[in-house]
């Protein structure tokens, strides 16, 4: 789709067009995506935004308010779709901005795309009405619908040549996934309750007596909503801690990148450890000032430094 004149790699202007495209969908839909991936040079930029218009166009289809029918053939479209983006069947000139940018991105960047397969599985998941009896049982599905974009995201952003631990680069990515994921969950109790959704396992809302669960801006009588946070907020930070390994594994601007995605999730969860019920009233987020923050550690290399400090 690049094309090469006087030796120098040129990019079709369509190609460019489908590029601000995606870059304009990341900027409106995904403020705390958009900020992270700020920091990476810009043809992993593009890749990244691609790849994340595409994922969105899957899980706008699943939140959306068509029949199950309809979503399930519109799924079955935008599969189809994929499978003409990994041959390479999508011109630089279709009139699918998202089709064409990520067709690009996957002839730069040796990009996994059986990874935005399972996202689709994941949202059918959610089309079925599936719920989770234990953590294995969800962790199943956050490595469909996050997992896997921790390892499409790997396949943009490449490790250091012959950095120690390559191999396990994958495995720390998806559990990294699994890690913003479940805080997404938790930060989302309530609005995914009026959906009529409830992602955390059984076992765990039984143990804590919230199985009532979360209609209202108030914890179910008699319910330890405090321990039942508490519990999943321990499980989260370890798999953060696990996930962290990715960073010294990266480049200095992508492990930048991660560090500050990763660390603004990090410290919505900090927020919802705090005040456990503030995610029964209202959507917890982090002010423009602190996401600043974490971008200047991120770039500084603080986590980087400190998860490699622990592989030792």
């Amino acid at each position: 789709m690049s094309r090469t004149v006087n030796g120098s790699a040129q990019t079709p202007g369509p190609v460019l067009a489908a590029y601000r495209y995606c870059e304009s969908i990341t900027g409106l839909e995904a403020r705390n995506f958009a900020y992270g991936i700020r920091l990476l040079p810009a043809a992993k930029r593009q890749a990244m935004s691609a790849l994340y218009a595409f994922s969105r166009r899957v899980d706008d289809i699943g939140d959306g308010d068509l029949a199950p029918a309809v979503k399930q053939e519109r799924l079955d479209e935008t599969r189809a779709l994929l499978g003409r983006v990994r041959e390479g069947a999508v011109a630089y000139d279709d009139t699918d901005p998202v089709a064409v940018a990520l067709t690009d991105a996957a002839r730069r960047f040796p990009i996994p795309l059986d990874g935005l397969d399972e996202l689709i599985d994941g949202v059918q998941m959610d089309l079925r009405g599936e719920s989770y009896e234990t953590w294995d049982d969800l962790a199943a599905y956050c490595r469909c619908v996050a997992g896997a974009i921790g390892r499409l995201s790997l396949g943009v952003f490449g490790t250091v040549p012959g950095v120690r631990g390559a191999e396990r680069a994958p495995e720390h990515a998806d559990t990294l996934g699994l890690a913003l994921q479940l805080t997404n969950i938790l930060r989302d109790v309530r609005e995914d309750a009026a959906s009529g959704r409830t992602y955390l396992p059984a076992n765990d809302l039984a143990k804590f007596g919230c199985s009532e669960g979360f209609g209202s801006a108030t914890p179910p009588p008699g319910a330890d909503f405090a321990g039942l946070i508490e519990f999943e907020v321990r499980r989260a930070r370890s798999l953060f801690a696990s996930g962290y390994q990715l960073l010294p594994l990266l480049d200095r601007r992508s492990g930048a990148c991660v560090a500050a995605m990763a660390g603004i999730y990090r410290r919505l969860l900090d927020r919802i450890a705090a005040d456990p019920e503030a995610v029964l009233r209202g959507r917890v987020s982090l002010p423009g000032r602190e996401k600043a923050y974490v971008a200047v550690r991120g770039l500084a290399g603080f986590d980087t430094r400190r998860a490699a400090r622990r592989r030792v």
